[in-house]
């Protein structure tokens, strides 16, 4: 079971690690890509900014003391598969393109030179999601649904295991955009 401070260390972790590897680079820098196809560091940014944004009403909800599962939550015989299926397909070890889901895409077009800055700050709201959680809440029992496919549920624990593992593999992802050949030095 996830500690909730080792999940908010791993969080600060990876936000500082953005700005120590990517607070200086350029809006240009930030923003060029191998092809169009691939990624910039910005845009896998703005992913993790866009997705963990949607975990944040779930949060909130599981964070009231009168938080009450919903029939699937309490029903759904997948929710152990999907947990772990997201831990190993998330896990930043796992380099293979997953495809993304519509509600996650980040932004087509230039993205801000603030990206890092909105990043960092994106972070600390998470780490205060987390923080609010009840010292009494069962993690491994507590089921959530995903907010990108309504029938997918997995537990809070598992929940709480693929967030920062998200976060490191698309900050390893951002790494391999900046070291590839042909990057605007």
């Amino acid at each position: 079971m996830p500690d909730l401070n080792l999940v908010s260390k791993q969080l600060e972790m990876v936000a500082v690690d953005a700005v120590t590897v990517f607070g200086g680079l350029s809006v240009e820098q930030l923003n060029w890509k191998l092809s169009e196809n691939d990624w910039s560091v910005a845009q896998c940014f703005d992913h993790l900014i866009v997705t963990h944004s949607l975990y944040f009403g779930e949060c909130e909800k599981v964070s009231t003391s009168g938080y009450r599962p919903t029939f699937w939550q309490k029903v759904s015989p997948l929710s152990g598969f999907f947990g772990r299926f997201l831990i190993n397909r998330l896990d930043p070890k796992n380099t293979k393109k997953m495809k993304t889901m519509g509600k996650a895409v980040p932004s087509a077009s230039a993205i801000g030179g603030d990206i890092i800055e909105r990043f960092v700050e994106h972070q600390h709201q998470m780490i205060q999601a987390v923080q609010r959680f009840p010292t009494t809440l069962d993690l491994e029992k507590t089921i959530v649904t995903s907010p990108l496919l309504g029938f997918v549920t997995y537990s809070l624990a598992d929940t709480l295991t693929f967030l920062p593992m998200h976060c490191r593999r698309h900050s390893d992802q951002a790494q391999r955009v900046v070291d590839t050949e042909g990057f605007l030095k």
